[in-house]
């Protein structure tokens, strides 16, 4: 089996809970400090292996594409103001790593962003999927554990966590096998259940890595009550088809679709800094 090279990043959607911000600006570009979510989930993927960028995005998201292009007259400038930590701000993407935009046409769920980029990826090979919203800080690689452990068998294998009872019902939950360290076998998968019925309390969060099988179940998966494609009906098919697996995150995730996640990740970040720590320290004590 060849090695996970490819990821798709679905960046189609309307960020309606940041508007008015996201009118203008895709929610994926709304920075942790001074790095937009997008170039942090980008750098994760490069740094766990992956070669070609797949953007599944819309008619309005034509700034992500530019966030990455080279800027060689602001370059030039930089270099000649000898301004090198500013010219190293500009490296959004190394020259070397292929970038694919592939319009999703219409915002029909998470499988049916991951679907529009089947014609991206060869019969025997692998992929990743990353949603830029679950921005994660963590000691080792997130997306790089999963495809070690996706390639060993060539089953699809996605990212988990404990996930409090309060917000279960916000995710698909897993039914996991018998835990051995961090990964296990997925014997269910069941999509924002009630609490009592939630076959554990382990969560589905945005990281995969995905058979090309996938597409030919996706394509057949049915709309749901909101006219979606849901990529969990598809995972649920994957079980019985060449089974499933999870792997449990091990580091911090915010998730920044919502307004407090992505104040808290700002905040996480901003106090690893010494300056900002200080100045946040000093307003919060005066508050």
């Amino acid at each position: 089996m060849k090695k996970v090279t490819k990821a798709v990043f679905p960046v189609g959607g309307m960020g309606t809970r940041f508007l008015p911000a996201t009118k203008s600006i895709p929610k994926e570009l709304l920075p942790i400090i001074d790095k937009p979510l997008i170039q942090y989930a980008v750098e994760e993927a490069i740094e766990a292996g992956i070669e070609t960028l797949i953007f599944i995005t819309s008619a309005s998201k034509h700034a992500i594409s530019d966030h990455f292009d080279p800027m060689p007259d602001l370059r030039a400038k930089f270099l000649s103001q000898k301004k090198y930590d500013l010219v190293e701000k500009l490296d959004t993407l190394p020259l070397e790593v292929k970038r694919v935009f592939i319009p999703q046409g219409q915002p029909l769920g998470l499988g049916h962003a991951v679907l529009q980029a089947e014609s991206m990826i060869e019969d025997d090979e692998m992929f990743a999927v990353i949603l830029a919203d679950d921005f994660i800080q963590a000691d080792i690689n997130p997306l790089r554990r999963l495809i070690d452990i996706a390639e060993v068998n060539g089953r699809a294998t996605i990212s988990v966590e404990a996930v409090e009872e309060s917000r279960i019902s916000s995710y698909g939950v897993i039914a996991p096998g018998h835990w051995q360290d961090d990964f296990a076998a997925i014997d269910e998968i069941v999509e924002k259940p009630e609490v009592a019925l939630a076959p554990s309390n382990f969560g589905v969060i945005g990281r995969y890595v995905l058979p090309q099988s996938v597409f030919a179940v996706l394509s057949q998966t049915q709309m749901d009550d909101n006219q979606e494609i849901q990529l969990t009906d598809a995972l649920k098919q994957l079980i019985n088809i060449n089974g499933l697996q999870a792997v449990k995150l091990a580091g911090q995730r915010f998730d920044c679709g919502s307004q407090e996640g992505f104040v808290l990740a700002n905040l996480h970040v901003a106090m690893q800094d010494k300056k900002l720590n200080t100045q946040i320290k000093a307003y919060l004590s005066d508050c």
